[in-house]
């Protein structure tokens, strides 16, 4: 395997953190994350943040160099790192904490934002054997697009020259292409067209600057991909569903007021594509997390004999550019999340028993590092924004409900419990994809992987808080 060789070399006069670059960062969650946490609620679906934190991070750097002094590409990198990562906790919210509130528990600030720290903390914990074993190992397979992307933004803005010039037309490009669609409405952001030959198949496009420019960066074979999941839901499953069910004078679960016959191919997709793409990201997932094993199994030995290496010879030093959190932090952090779950009955709820949140936590850790590796793996191949956490969400809700339904946990109390797990989980593969990207990123530049990791950890603090 080639060697990597970063942008900024591994011994360098730049500081690898400062308190600018965190600070700026932590504003730059506190407002992309209220946007994230709005458009999540009003339409379904969060964005990531790592390219326009990269491009608002050179900005504001720049502007505010006569009074901050003078940036370097670090500075930015960390600033964009630590807005990610806290933008990205509201998207592991938005999508199981209103069920809560819909079932009428009206959960506190408090037990909200405690439910978040937990995920992040698990998120990024994890992360630190995964950023070996899937962004240094699979560098060549997994090319994390907006990663890629925002790392390009920061090298051309620090080289200058053609690079700059470049990227910058094409955001330009791109904000003109949307101006004409959102503002001007010469077009509809969605096409579609039907199929009449099939019943209720329909195909669709979003020709978006966005999709046009992670599709150039992930490449034919992961765009067909993509496209072809797509093409055997809507013109190959749903039409099947349809043929089958058009005879079904009843609604078939988890439908419980239309029958097939009369849903639209958007219903179907809603009520039965959706979970049968949730049991494709559990097989999936599966199969990724058993593949990844024997590098995390590595990645986790090697973690081990440096920490030991360090405690035997102080003078043992690694490369700036390779150099994680100690392992110790990853198993400290995992007690110290199992013992709050078990030890504050508030988080679960103040009912529970000793027992009921002692499987809790277990199966807290196990789904968050099994979805934590899916959600790295995925998000490098198609992208945050394609991130399918929703349906990660319902096979850990899934999991969990099988295991609290055999040991007869079936109240009502027992379900919001179930929901609580699922909401962890889900903060925790959330803002793992988000901050493999940053990750990404930072291996491009040549940024310090520890204080990436210790950004992320304060940004995860400061921004529930």
């Amino acid at each position: 395997m080639e060697e990597h060789k970063p942008y900024v070399p591994d011994i360098t006069p730049y500081k690898d953190i400062t308190l600018k670059a965190v600070i700026m960062g932590a504003i730059f969650g506190v407002i992309f994350g209220s946007a994230n946490a709005y458009l999540g609620l009003r339409v379904g679906l969060t964005i990531s943040t790592a390219i326009p934190l990269a491009v608002i991070s050179v900005a504001v750097f720049k502007a505010l160099s006569p009074i901050l002094g003078k940036s370097t590409i670090l500075d930015c990198n960390i600033a964009q790192t630590t807005g990610s990562a806290s933008s990205s906790l509201a998207s592991g919210l938005i999508f199981t904490i209103p069920a809560l509130f819909l079932w009428g528990f009206n959960p506190s600030l408090l037990k909200i934002g405690t439910l978040a720290l937990l995920g992040g903390i698990l998120g990024v914990l994890f992360m630190i054997p995964l950023r070996r074993a899937l962004i240094v190992k699979e560098n060549a397979v997994l090319p994390y697009p907006e990663g890629t992307a925002a790392a390009q933004v920061l090298i051309s803005a620090d080289a200058g020259g053609a690079k700059a010039k470049n990227v910058f037309l094409g955001l330009g490009v791109g904000a003109f292409f949307k101006a004409l669609v959102e503002i001007f409405k010469l077009w509809p952001e969605k096409i579609y067209l039907k199929i009449p030959v099939l019943k209720k198949a329909l195909l669709g496009m979003e020709p978006t600057p966005a999709l046009l420019g992670v599709g150039f960066i992930l490449g034919p074979r992961i765009a067909g991909i993509m496209v072809a999941g797509g093409l055997l839901s809507w013109i190959g499953i749903i039409p099947l569903i349809s043929y089958f069910g058009e005879n079904l004078r009843m609604p078939l679960f988890p439908e419980t007021n239309l029958p097939i016959a009369q849903m639209s191919a958007e219903e179907i997709w809603k009520n039965y594509i959706k979970f049968i793409g949730a049991g494709a990201v559990a097989v999936g997932g599966i199969i990724a997390v058993t593949k990844s094993l024997p590098t995390m199994f590595s990645a986790l030995k090697i973690g081990i004999k440096d920490f030991n290496l360090s405690r035997q010879n102080a003078q043992f030093q690694k490369k700036r550019t390779d150099t994680d959190l100690p392992i110790t932090v990853l198993g400290l952090g995992i007690l110290i999340v199992i013992i709050i779950i078990i030890l504050a009955p508030q988080i679960l709820g103040i009912s529970t028993t000793f027992l009921v949140r002692l499987i809790a936590s277990v199966c807290i850790v196990i789904f968050a590092f099994c979805f934590v590796t899916v959600s790295s793996r995925i998000v490098g191949m198609i992208g945050v924004s394609s991130n399918p956490t929703s349906g990660m969400t319902i096979v850990t809700l899934l999991g969990t409900s099988l295991l609290f339904l055999a040991l007869g946990w079936t109240d009502i109390l027992g379900m919001a419990t179930a929901l609580t797990v699922g909401t962890v989980v889900c903060v925790a593969a959330s803002i793992a994809g988000d901050i493999s990207q940053d990750l990404k990123a930072g291996y491009i530049i040549g940024a310090t992987p520890k204080r990436q990791q210790s950004s992320e950890l304060s940004a995860v603090y400061l921004n529930v808080y």
